[in-house]
C-alpha cells in the first residue's frame, strides 16, 4: 500500500516552484485521508488536517505546516485529473487484489451531475462513471452535459479493460457507435431501449405484447421486500430476432428482453415495463443479473450524494470539483472493502468510526 501512496510523489506541479509553500502530493494525500475519515467540505478537510497534523507528518513533509482550506481547494484545481485516474487505478488494484473474478462481470455506465457545481452562469459538471457489480468505480469522464455522454462513453471504454465483461447503460447509451466500441473491446452488452430509438423500441414492445410470442420466451422472476413493499421482478428473453429490421445495425445483437417490475405497497400496485437489446445468447438468468446489476451505479451515485454529500458541496471551480469527485470515489472503493471490525456496517458508519480513531484505522489501511 505504501508503494501505491508513493505514486503521489510523481505528480507534476506546474506552479512556480519558488513560490510553492505546500507540496501538491501532500495536499492530494490530505484530501484522500480526510475523505475516508468523514470530511466532505474543504473547510472540514482543513480541520481534519489541523487536528491530525502530528500523525500526517509521519507520511507527509508539510514544510510549512497545514495549508488553509482556500489553498487546498486552489491547488486541487491544478491537479491533472489524468494523474488522479492513475492513482485510482493503482489503488483499486491493491484494494481488490483478493476479490476474485466472475466469468462475466457486470459493468454499469451512467452519468450524474455535480449539482453543487452549477450556477446561474455555468452548467454543473456532468460525470459518467463505470461501476462494477461489487460497487467499485473503475473510471469516469467529465462532460459538459448529459447529451455528451454519447461521445464520452467510448472514450471511457478505451480507458478500461472490459474484455469478457457485460456492459450496461441506460437508454442514452443505446447507440450503434457505442455498441461497435463495446464489441471491439470484446465485451457483451445489455442496453435499455426508450424513445431515442423509437422504431426499435416500438418493434420490441410490440413483440412482447403478443401473448403467444411471450409464452415462448425464456422466463424467470424474483420476489422480495423492497421500498417498503413487495416487489416482483419478471424477466423475459428471446433469440427470435430474425424478423427485426434493425438487427444488422447493431453489431453482435443476439437477443431482446423485457422486464416487468410490480410493486405492491399498502394494497396499491404499480407496474413498470422496460425493454432491452443484448449481445448475450439465451440465458434469461444472466440477462436478469445484468439488468439488476445496472442499478449498482445508482447506489454509487446515492453514496456520493448522501454519504459524501456531494450535491451539498458548492465548489464552483469545475476542475477542483471534478478532482474531488475522483477522490471521493477512491474513498468509496476503499470503504467498501476496508474492515473496521463491525459486521453489517454502512459506509457512513465506517467513515464515522474512522473519524473517531483516525490514527488506528489509517495505519491499518496503509499496512495492507
Amino acid at each position: 500500500m505504501n508503494s501505491t501512496m508513493m505514486y503521489l510523489a510523481g505528480v507534476i506541479d506546474q506552479r512556480q516552484q519558488k513560490k510553492v509553500k505546500h507540496l501538491m502530493k501532500d495536499i492530494i494525500t490530505i484530501v484522500f485521508f480526510a475523505s475516508i475519515a468523514n470530511a466532505n467540505e474543504w473547510i472540514e478537510i482543513y480541520y481534519f488536517a489541523v487536528t491530525h497534523e502530528e500523525f500526517l507528518r509521519k507520511y507527509l513533509e508539510l514544510p510549512n505546516g497545514i495549508p488553509s482550506h482556500d489553498t487546498i481547494q486552489r491547488v486541487y484545481a491544478m491537479v491533472s485529473p489524468e494523474f488522479l485516474h492513475g492513482f485510482q487505478k493503482r489503488w483499486n488494484e491493491v484494494m481488490s487484489s483478493n476479490e476474485g473474478e466472475k466469468i462475466k462481470k457486470i459493468l454499469a455506465i451512467d452519468g450524474k451531475a455535480q449539482c453543487g457545481n452549477g450556477t446561474a452562469n455555468q452548467k454543473a459538471n456532468h460525470i459518467i462513471s463505470a461501476v462494477d457489480e461489487n460497487g467499485f468505480c473503475l473510471g469516469q469522464k467529465r462532460v459538459n452535459e448529459k447529451s455528451n455522454e454519447i461521445k464520452a462513453i467510448p472514450a471511457l471504454l478505451d480507458d478500461l479493460n472490459v474484455k469478457g465483461h457485460i456492459i450496461t447503460t441506460d437508454a442514452m447509451g443505446t447507440q450503434t457507435e457505442i455498441v461497435k466500441k463495446i464489441r471491439k473491446k470484446h465485451a457483451d452488452y445489455v442496453l435499455a431501449l426508450k424513445g431515442n430509438q423509437s422504431n426499435l423500441h416500438e418493434d420490441v414492445r410490440l413483440y412482447f405484447s403478443d401473448s403467444e410470442l411471450l409464452a415462448r420466451c425464456a422466463y424467470t422472476n424474483v420476489t422480495e421486500k423492497a421500498r417498503g413493499g413487495i416487489e416482483k421482478r419478471e424477466y423475459w428473453q428471446t433469440e427470435d430476432i430474425a424478423w427485426l429490421a434493425q438487427k444488422k445495425d447493431w453489431i453482435g445483437l443476439k437477443s431482446i428482453g423485457m422486464t416487468r417490475n410490480t410493486i405492491t405497497k399498502n394494497s396499491e400496485r404499480t407496474t413498470e415495463v422496460r425493454y432491452y437489446i443484448s449481445s448475450l445468447p439465451l440465458d434469461v438468468k444472466e440477462m436478469a443479473r445484468a439488468i439488476r446489476g445496472h442499478w449498482m451505479v445508482e447506489s454509487y451515485h446515492w453514496h456520493l450524494d448522501v454519504t459524501f454529500r456531494e450535491d451539498a458541496n458548492h465548489t464552483i471551480d469545475k476542475d477542483a470539483a471534478y478532482n474531488l469527485n475522483i477522490v471521493k470515489k477512491i474513498a468509496i472503493n476503499t470503504l467498501k472493502l476496508f474492515d473496521v471490525g463491525q459486521k453489517n456496517i454502512s459506509l457512513k458508519g465506517k467513515r464515522y468510526m474512522i473519524s473517531m480513531n483516525v490514527e488506528k484505522y489509517l495505519e491499518k489501511l496503509l499496512a495492507l
